[in-house]
């Protein structure tokens, strides 16, 4: 009888450390799961809020400082329908004439297949309601002045509800890389309007 218990002990000892094993094993691997659709998510509004910026820079001559005017510009901004046709006095083929032929809205351009409205441009997804940090501003490359933004979203926003220590973790490898700790579009110090993720 007593072997039996004996038995019967160790199985449950040995299943519980087999769960642990699996459990450290996978605890990683659904963490990491996470952080690749979270930072999708936020990737995808990051280049939603660049390609704005692209549109109002071409209207205004400048970037948006903040959101408010970004939102307003897309919601109200139309931008020129072109049709480029071949200059019929070219027998080279080679020049084109460029036709308007009528207009459409920015937000119908940009946004017509998006899963949040225009008004939601601002939030970090997964971040229960943080904005993402957005500045403009000109610099000076070879004496030509040249406007710039950058909108950033920290790992502390959107990875939100994950594993404490291993999002501390992340954050301090990029501190320690001097990189920003988080997702970026754009410059403030350079005329740059990549991510950090590209």
């Amino acid at each position: 009888m007593k072997k039996i218990v004996v038995q019967v002990i160790l199985l449950v000892v040995i299943i519980a450390l087999a769960f642990f094993v699996y459990e450290s094993i996978m605890e990683p691997v659904r963490f990491d799961k996470e952080k690749r659709v979270r930072q999708k998510a936020v990737v995808e509004k990051l280049k939603d809020i660049r390609n704005s910026q692209l549109v109002f820079k071409r209207v205004n001559g400048s970037y948006a400082n903040e959101f408010d005017t970004l939102i307003k510009f897309i919601k109200v901004a139309e931008i020129p329908l072109v049709k480029m046709i071949p200059d019929p006095e070219d027998t080279t083929f080679t020049r084109t004439i460029n036709d308007t032929v009528g207009y459409i809205k920015v937000s119908d351009t940009l946004f017509a297949n998006k899963n949040y409205t225009i008004d939601q441009l601002a939030l970090i997804p997964f971040s229960d309601g943080e904005l993402f940090e957005i500045g403009a501003d000109t610099i000076e490359r070879g004496g030509v002045k040249v406007f710039v933004f950058e909108v950033k979203a920290p790992f502390t926003a959107f990875m939100k509800g994950m594993d404490d220590q291993t999002v501390r973790n992340i954050i301090a490898k990029d501190e320690d890389l001097e990189r920003y700790p988080g997702l970026k579009v754009g410059s403030l110090t350079e005329a740059s309007t990549d991510g950090n993720w590209e």
